[in-house]
């Protein structure tokens, strides 16, 4: 069931140390893993491509269960000509993104380049250019852990927010997502997604290991924005280091642990905090 992975060669940050790992095929198999780790009483965390997460440097004391093998769609047509996409939790977003732009649905055309998958991307309500998850969303199929039963959470219950949902509350499993998209020209939201991929090339270090954007947007700033003007594009802290290219990213230029990360990101809210008063909120997630 279990086979020990080296972390640091599959999260996006490159860090994190040894784990036993369950890598389900579909949604059933993921099904039956979490009722095997429940009924074992054992400590378990359901991660996809980790594009948003540091787990611990040294032997990771849960068992990862990775959901990127659990990657099918189906669309369904409505009568009003738009589309019900089904995706499984472990599809990447920005393959779901172009292959529903190539058909002719418009929606998810931001998502294009956003690194996480379908699962993450509910998880946190992914968002970028003036647009995000909520926007699209119809229901979510959630394994309920109090009761173990499958249900549909409808886009109303789900309490998104910024970079929030109703499944940060830990007490459900994302299993696939329903997304409605509308008809539109192929051609012309491809090319909408392909500039949006073109941007993040152009300002983001895309070139090293990251989590992304580091930082929440604070309410009336950019995050940053503020830490470039503390002064610290280039910081580093071990192999971390703040990206010079963009601020509101820290990258691994080698080596970086998650404790360095970790160190750093406590670093550059402290200076923030003291040079503005403003209190950034870290956008990645540490799970220990």
């Amino acid at each position: 069931m279990y086979t020990q992975t080296d972390m640091s060669k599959i999260t996006s940050m490159k860090t994190g140390g040894m784990a036993k790992c369950c890598f389900p095929e579909s949604i059933e198999e993921l099904v039956s893993i979490i009722n095997k780790l429940l009924a074992a009483n054992e400590k378990f965390h359901i991660l996809g491509n980790m594009s948003n997460v540091l787990l611990p440097d040294e032997n990771v004391g849960f068992v990862c269960v990775v959901t990127t093998k659990i990657n099918t769609y189906k669309v369904m047509k409505n009568k009003d000509d738009s589309i019900s996409v089904i995706a499984d939790c472990g599809i990447m977003l920005t393959k779901l993104a172009l292959e529903m732009c190539k058909k002719g649905y418009s929606g998810l055309e931001f998502a294009y380049g956003i690194p996480g998958t379908v699962g993450g991307a509910v998880f946190m309500n992914a968002g970028a250019y003036g647009s995000e998850i909520a926007n699209i969303a119809e229901y979510v199929e959630v394994f309920e852990l109090k009761t173990g039963n499958v249900l549909k959470i409808t886009k109303e219950n789900c309490r998104f927010g910024y970079r929030e949902s109703i499944f940060q509350s830990g007490e459900y499993i994302i299993l696939s997502a329903c997304f409605k998209l509308t008809k539109s020209d192929a051609e012309k939201i491809t090319g909408v997604a392909k500039q949006t991929m073109q941007k993040r090339i152009e300002k983001q270090p895309l070139e090293y290991p990251s989590c992304g954007s580091a930082f929440k947007r604070p309410q009336g700033y950019f995050a940053g924005d503020l830490i470039e003007r503390s002064g610290l594009k280039g910081f580093t802290v071990g192999g971390a280091c703040v990206s010079e290219k963009h601020a509101g990213f820290i990258i691994n230029k080698g080596n970086a642990t998650t404790n360095d990360v970790v160190s750093l990101i406590q670093h550059v809210r402290k200076t923030v905090k003291e040079k503005f008063g403003v209190e950034l909120e870290p956008e990645i997630r540490v799970i220990e």
